[in-house]
């Protein structure tokens, strides 16, 4: 079987998720364990499927590192973007995922195979000096990287939406009174 491109690696890879991620999180959404599970699922699949080594030479962990570090930066951003909720009524925890959510997801999917594509036909010999001036092994490195990132992204926003989870559910709501609907957003 012939190797896929970085490009359409990428492509699907980072397709796969942002896929995932908007459909489970855009709009209001009851936070559910499955929910979470889900997305954390997809991405370790991507893993599975497009992660083929792990360089270690060089400055290739550090790069490595560097997706990681990245995509938790950015889970966090993604995870003050959508706001959690107790229904007032119910009592159900809900999250609403707006269009700010919805682009930072999209901004980093796109990145990351804009990234994919001038690798392969814009920039392909700058990134081949790069490489050697850095110590950086190959093209798996820079995989590697943005599959970290993406799985540290996911993580993130699902440690994020825990402690909102867990903050609304901890809240006493009073004796006999109706429960107010109670939000967390980028406080947490």
């Amino acid at each position: 079987m012939p190797q896929m491109s970085q490009f359409m690696s990428a492509l699907i890879a980072s397709g796969t998720i942002l896929i995932i991620i908007l459909a489970t999180d855009i709009g209001r959404r009851r936070i559910t364990t499955m929910r979470m599970v889900r997305s954390v699922i997809a991405v370790a699949v991507v893993i599975a499927i497009f992660v083929e080594s792990f360089p270690t030479k060089g400055n290739d962990i550090s790069l490595q590192l560097v997706g990681v570090g990245t995509g938790v930066i950015c889970g966090l951003i993604a995870g003050v973007l959508l706001p959690a909720y107790k229904d007032a009524t119910s009592g159900e925890l809900y999250t609403i995922g707006g269009i700010g959510y919805a682009l930072v997801w999209i901004v980093l999917s796109s990145g990351r195979i804009l990234f994919a594509y001038g690798a392969e036909h814009w920039f392909t010999m700058d990134l081949i000096k790069f490489s050697i001036d850095y110590k950086i092994s190959g093209q798996d490195t820079y995989a590697n990287a943005f599959v970290f990132m993406s799985l540290a992204m996911v993580l993130t926003r699902t440690a994020v939406l825990l402690a909102k989870m867990r903050k609304l559910k901890g809240r006493n709501t009073g004796s006999g009174q109706l429960p107010q609907q109670t939000v967390t957003g980028a406080s947490v």
